[in-house]
């Protein structure tokens, strides 16, 4: 009831735990904080929340243009929901290396397990998208130094994101994730590999967790967790899957409602009262207290008549 039973501290502690080579720990991409329990429910790793998603939701595109506040708000709300470790997209940090320390420790109250941070020129585009530019070298190191020495909780995780392999190719990525890690990274996230062999060369290359991206639309091609593991992967997020799925299913219902003037024959595809009460715990706090919450909780999946 409320939110997640387990601490900050202790989340930190079991992601540092399960990230290990070839582990491939799935965490899906969290788009409210009602997709969070949902997650949990289905056996997952843990939680990602999107900087893309964080933007598209308040209708912007993912170029930079969201603020630290906004940002750890969002991700804060998401997190204190569920008992899994929630992983949180931090851009290029929100500013110079004093404002990436601020942004650890305003992610390390908000409740996160960790945060990635890239070596994008700011304001940054889409991993997947063209036209990307990075920093040099020095610059993406000092971000991840300013991380690394501002956090209070040595659990927090520090993963460093690189944006080179687009541009400067494989061996640049490679020496760029080396120094990253050199520099303090905990993990490596290198951004729009190729393929399969590629992830395998990054995971040679250092000797921390490496991250696999795998965003519907972009630039490597969705692998399963059993090939990712294979190539010894430690995490994989699927950043905008949900949202996506969500979206799609909103613009169909309302295409539905356009055409026929009723959502009637959507609503087998809509998830029912009973599971939304469910989900949201309304027996948990309908017994919490009798004397104030009165209502009546329909049983679960079995919503007849009329839905509300």
């Amino acid at each position: 009831m409320l939110y997640a039973a387990t601490t900050p501290q202790q989340k930190r502690q079991h992601l540092r735990e399960i990230l290990t080579p070839g582990a491939a720990r799935q965490f899906p991409g969290a788009f409210t904080p009602l997709s969070a329990p949902l997650i949990q429910e289905k056996g997952f790793d843990g939680v990602y929340v999107s900087g893309a998603v964080i933007a598209n939701e308040l209708g912007l595109p993912d170029i930079g243009l969201t603020t630290l506040t906004e940002v750890a708000q969002r991700a804060g709300q998401i997190a204190r929901m569920t008992d899994l470790p929630t992983l949180v997209d931090a851009d290029t940090g929100f500013g110079e290396p004093m404002n990436v320390a601020r942004t650890i420790h305003e992610l390390e109250s908000a409740g996160l397990a960790g945060c990635h941070i890239e070596d994008q020129v700011n304001p940054k585009r889409c991993g997947h998208l063209d036209g990307k530019s990075t920093v040099d070298a020095e610059t993406a190191a000092q971000r991840i130094r300013s991380a690394a020495q501002a956090r209070r909780d040595e659990d927090f995780l520090i993963m460093a994101r690189t944006d080179v392999r687009a541009a400067e190719g494989l061996d640049a990525a490679i020496e760029r994730a080396k120094a990253l890690v050199a520099a303090g990274a905990d993990a490596i996230f290198p951004e729009a590999m190729k393929d399969l062999s590629e992830f395998e060369a990054i995971c040679r290359a250092v000797d921390v967790p490496v991250l696999a991206n795998m965003t519907e639309f972009g630039r490597s091609a969705l692998f399963t967790r059993q090939q990712l593991a294979d190539a010894g992967v430690a995490l994989v997020i699927y950043p905008v899957t949900s949202l996506r799925a969500a979206m799609g299913a909103v613009e169909r219902t309302l295409d539905t409602l356009a055409a026929e003037g009723t959502q009637q024959s959507a609503v087998p595809q809509m998830m029912t009262r009973a599971r939304l009460y469910e989900l949201v715990d309304y027996e948990g706090y309908s017994s919490f207290d009798s004397d104030i919450f009165t209502f009546d909780v329909p049983e679960p999946f079995n919503d007849e008549g009329a839905q509300t």
